[in-house]
């Protein structure tokens, strides 16, 4: 029982920890799960630190289990005799273990759902605007964004006000697989696009020797996992817009992402986060299940965007526009088409505005 002894003594600690809104619930199996770089252990061992010696953290991707794997361990035999109530498994993956121990409460730790019956799942996004800023020390509100705007939505890279490309790289080579790598480099380009997947195969086989069964397969599993989206078109059913979880990783991988790009993104992943039903009206913006259209357009004008309004009018009215929203970078003004209400409002208050409404 050394190991064992050694993880129950020594849960590990984590010294740079974002608060974040999902808080894990005091009873019952949980499945925590979310993408790659999200926070999901750095959430866990922050909830670690107010439990007892009645709990038992395992990481799934410790080095010591290599050699001495979990089910040669005589787990059920620690958990009874030191009154283990409450086993937490970190790095989880289906099939890792083929009998649980009979324990009170389990938490599972996983980049895509578990199927195993009993469980309530918990899924992570990473950072929304409102807790970046909560962690953010500037007391400029341009500062905070433009920090945003380099550093992104992962934890790791949020507490970090210098250069995160060294981060960055590191997360890149340590997350993904050679050939993840190369599918990754290819989604990235591709950003913000219409795409099917038989589109980014063919990207893929261009530049890398990869077999069609693991790009298919790797993009499920992306999807799964909160990676990779794909969103419905309500103009057309073909080509779904591709959107990938973080801004700022894809602006590392790429030098073919331009701002406007980016923000297109930011204003995805915000209503992705925040639980809100959208698709994309075409080129002209993302409509909610409410008919709202939202448009990013960082830096236009009020008079450039009514003159635009006016000519894609009779479009907003065929698709039962009730409301639009253009989230500017910082400007804010207001005007009416009919009785059409255009409202413009600068990302960072959008987005703390639209937490509100999900709580």
């Amino acid at each position: 029982m050394d190991l064992l002894e050694h993880y129950h003594t020594h849960p590990p600690q984590n010294d740079h920890y974002i608060v974040r809104k999902t808080i894990l619930p005091e009873d019952g199996n949980i499945n925590l799960h979310g993408a790659r770089g999200c926070g999901k252990t750095a959430l866990v061992l922050d909830y670690l630190k107010n439990r007892d010696e009645h709990t038992l953290y395992i990481d799934l991707e410790d080095p010591n289990l290599i050699l001495n794997t979990l089910d040669t361990l005589p787990l059920q035999a620690f958990i009874e005799e030191y009154g283990i109530t409450e086993l937490i498994l970190d790095h989880y993956e289906p099939g890792m273990i083929d009998i649980f121990p009979n324990i009170a409460r389990i938490i599972l730790i996983s980049r895509t759902p578990v199927e195993e019956r009993g469980y309530q799942h918990i899924r992570l996004f990473p950072l929304d605007y409102e807790e970046f800023i909560a962690f953010e020390h500037s007391s400029s509100a341009s500062v905070a964004f433009n920090h945003f705007l380099k550093a992104g939505t992962l934890p790791a890279m949020a507490g970090h006000t210098q250069n995160t490309t060294l981060k960055m790289k590191q997360f890149f080579q340590q997350q993904f697989s050679p050939n993840e790598q190369s599918l990754i480099l290819i989604l990235a380009r591709y950003n913000t696009q219409p795409m099917t997947v038989h589109q980014i195969y063919t990207f893929t086989k261009e530049y890398f020797r990869i077999s069609k069964d693991f790009v298919y397969s790797a993009i499920r599993r992306f999807e799964q996992e909160g990676l990779l989206y794909f969103i419905d078109n309500a103009i057309k059913r073909s080509g779904k817009k591709m959107i990938m979880y973080d801004f700022a990783f894809v602006k590392y991988l790429t030098a073919h992402q331009p701002f406007g790009t980016q923000f297109d993104s930011m204003i995805a992943l915000t209503l992705i986060k925040h639980g809100i039903v959208f698709k994309t009206l075409g080129i002209h913006g993302y409509i909610t299940s409410d008919n709202e259209l939202i448009i990013p357009a960082p830096f236009e004008s009020e008079e450039s965007i009514w003159v635009k309004s006016q000519k894609k009018f009779a479009i907003y009215k065929k698709h039962g526009i009730t409301k639009i929203t253009i989230v500017t970078v910082a400007n804010s003004y207001a005007f009416d088409i009919e009785k059409l209400h255009f409202e413009a409002v600068p990302f960072n208050e959008w987005s703390i505005a639209h937490t509100e409404m999900e709580d």
